[in-house]
């Protein structure tokens, strides 16, 4: 939030909120209704979530269920498990099956790191998840829904992820994506190839596997505004992004009230918007893992 922000623009992304005003033309949400999703930050004057009140599209938010989550919990399910969401189910990235929907069998999904295995294996329409952790979140992510988890920091990660999954890997999630979780991801797969799905720009030296595709989006193109990413790249509009996202959302609801998406651990940083800075300094040293910093403006 702190380094992509361009002058004149608000920053914050996630957010969850109740809302006070709504299009006469619009349905849903209603004035009163909780609310979350997420907007880009630090990209357009208009809109961002560091902020007491935020404007975006009737659409491009969910509407929280009563006596599910409170507005510290819906506030963690933005950006990162709606880019496991993208990864994962819209057709032109990994296409699978996308809930409530189910697969039978035992078709295995390898998801690079717990970060957002712990977003997206919650969602599994019976999917098997091996995936990667820090050891002392093993507990957490295994908790979340991933069927095995090992250490990315282990020599033998590869060879224990085949061991796990077989020759039967062809398509994986980096939520990392440097060149150390792209090469794992990569050389996981089976022998048949497949797709990994990144969410930094892929790196040439990560394999040499010409069998394995390496594809980069960006969540915020289900935004359907063109924007402008780092070193002045033009990123266009999609519709066909937001119109997948728009699906989804509607579904949410549903996940969420049947307990198939719940929140990460949360962290409340105290102190409003003035406490920000505070907040995104004590992450940048390391200090969160497995949790998300919600602040309340």
């Amino acid at each position: 939030a702190d380094d992509n922000g361009e002058p004149g623009t608000v920053l914050g992304v996630d957010f969850s909120g109740t809302v006070v005003k709504a299009g006469k033309n619009v349905a849903s949400p209603k004035v009163g209704d909780h609310v979350a999703g997420f907007v880009h930050g630090g990209c357009f004057e208009d809109e961002g979530a560091f902020a007491q009140y935020v404007k975006t599209p009737a659409d491009l938010v969910w509407v929280v269920p009563a006596n599910t989550l409170s507005h510290d919990e819906a506030a963690t399910l933005g950006c990162a498990f709606l880019t496991a969401v993208q990864d994962l189910y819209h057709p032109a990235r990994l296409g699978l099956v996308e809930p409530p929907a189910k697969v039978s069998g035992e078709d295995w999904i390898p998801a690079l790191r717990g970060k957002l295995a712990s977003s997206s294996s919650r969602t599994r329409p019976g999917y098997k998840i091996v995936t990667t952790a820090s050891p002392r979140n093993f507990d957490l992510v295994k908790t979340l829904g991933a069927d095995v988890v090992f250490d990315y920091r282990d020599p033998a990660v590869v060879a224990k992820i085949k061991k796990a999954a077989g020759d039967s890997l062809t398509k994986a999630v980096d939520a990392i994506s440097e060149l150390s979780s792209q090469r794992i991801c990569a050389e996981a797969l089976g022998p048949q190839g497949g797709k990994v799905a990144l969410v930094q720009a892929a790196q040439e030296a990560a394999t040499k596997r010409e069998d394995v595709v390496l594809q980069t989006s960006f969540l915020y193109t289900a935004l359907g505004r063109e924007f402008t990413w780092k070193a002045g790249v033009v990123i266009p509009r999609s519709d066909e992004d937001r119109a997948h996202h728009a699906a989804f959302l509607k579904k949410l609801p549903q996940l969420v009230q049947e307990g198939v998406v719940k929140p990460l651990p949360i962290k409340v940083w105290e102190g409003g918007l003035d406490a920000i800075p505070d907040g995104l300094q004590w992450m940048r040293e390391g200090n969160v893992s497995a949790q998300k910093i919600v602040y309340r403006v």
